[in-house]
């Protein structure tokens, strides 16, 4: 999913760290969700792309697992997991925060390795168990019980880093009982790629079945909710001649991983895309639905940056409450109130409270700071009004 994932904006990391709970190492095994919640789990970019406060979006949709993206080799080379090709696993503290209040809130995590851009582990480990032992150090500190290989550019036309992930893959399932394996790959309006049905072939010489196969309809051309469902059937079709399975098994092992709002090739997905494409999931047994990504589900407020926001007119979270239906949950009917409790003021001169570093402020909260009234547009904390310019979280009003 190309998507701006890397796209590291600087808003981001401090909004989802606010007030975590426990530590990892607390978490036990019994804390493994069904595996409906790991098939429907939506990706999630924990330190870039102004990431929401993910106990805000459980509670107001019903999710309760998040795919959190991604874990890439060091921009510098080397066989070690870091987030986005940046952070080492062993020096983070924004994701670990974020999936302990995640579970404290009675949810879990998946972890995707890859994504698109940046380079990946199969190309720099060398060897499947190389790359499986790297994996192996991600699935030990998170205490992980699903995980997906999102295998994209650059990596994707390669033979051999294919390779070495999909044998890492089947030594993790091996290594890791009861693993959730999801592996996820481009759409085409045949399903997928020559490059795609090689990687199915590869799968097949191992003998390596992940949970499910997902494809990506969309920056291909695609044409709402119908070109992706006639997408997913010709992929269907594909996992039938490659992988040597029947209709059902082939359906049981599918998954569907869209984009919500426009594409990257301005495309467009509205609500009633995903809604159609959900009818046929169910209806035929997929084992997977998510989408890219819950950093952009949410309507666009004084920008249109894409990474952020969806460009479509939606109310918040409205994208995600399709991936806890495919869970089989029925989302809230009316949203419950978040972690904030600050009031929204309307200003009248300098009379709205003063900013405060430590407060979590929603879209809609007034502040006073040095004598300028400002507007949160979505949840933020720490982010000093004035300081983060004309498409940030803060929007001066003016002197009060």
């Amino acid at each position: 999913m190309q998507r701006s994932r890397l796209a590291a904006l600087g808003l981001a990391a401090a909004t989802i760290v606010g007030g975590a709970v426990g530590v990892l190492g607390a978490t036990s095994a019994d804390a493994a969700l069904s595996t409906n919640w790991y098939a429907a789990a939506p990706y999630l970019m924990p330190q870039s792309n102004n990431p929401p406060d993910p106990v805000t979006v459980m509670n107001a949709t019903g999710a309760k697992a998040f795919q959190l993206a991604f874990i890439l080799a060091p921009n510098g080379g080397g066989c070690s997991p870091t987030w986005d090709g940046t952070t080492s696993i062993n020096s983070e503290t924004v994701v670990s925060n974020a999936i302990s209040r995640i579970r404290a809130n009675g949810g879990d995590v998946s972890v995707s390795v890859g994504g698109y851009g940046g380079t990946k582990l199969g190309q720099t480990c060398g060897t499947p168990a190389a790359t499986a032992a790297a994996y192996q150090q991600v699935i030990t500190k998170y205490n992980l019980k699903a995980i997906d290989f999102d295998l994209e550019e650059p990596e994707y036309e390669n033979t051999a880093a294919i390779a070495n992930e999909l044998g890492a893959a089947k030594i993790l399932q091996a290594n890791n009982p009861g693993l959730f394996v999801s592996v996820t790959m481009p759409g085409t309006a045949s399903g997928t790629g020559w490059f795609g049905t090689q990687l199915l072939d590869q799968a097949k010489s191992i003998g390596f079945t992940p949970n499910n196969f997902s494809i990506m309809p969309f920056d291909g051309g695609f044409n709402g909710g119908s070109s992706q469902v006639a997408a997913l059937e010709a992929f269907h079709g594909l996992l039938m001649s490659h992988m040597g399975w029947d209709s059902a098994t082939a359906y049981a092992h599918e998954g569907f991983s869209g984009m919500n709002g426009k594409s990257d090739v301005s495309e467009m997905f509205y609500t009633s895309d995903f809604q159609t494409v959900l009818d046929y999931a169910t209806s035929h047994g997929l084992g997977r639905f998510t989408f890219w990504a819950v950093n952009r589900d949410r309507a666009c407020v004084g920008t249109t940056d894409n990474s952020v926001c969806s460009n479509v007119p939606q109310n918040d979270w409205d994208f995600t409450k399709f991936t806890v239906k495919f869970a089989g949950a029925t989302p809230p009917t009316t949203t419950p109130p978040t972690t904030p409790t600050q009031t929204p003021t309307t200003p009248t001169g300098c009379t709205a409270p003063q900013w405060s570093k430590t407060a979590i402020y929603v879209g809609g909260n007034h502040v006073t700071y040095q004598s300028h009234d400002y507007t949160a547009k979505w949840w933020t904390q720490g982010e000093t009004p004035g300081t983060t310019g004309e498409w940030g979280v803060w929007q001066d009003n003016g002197s009060c």
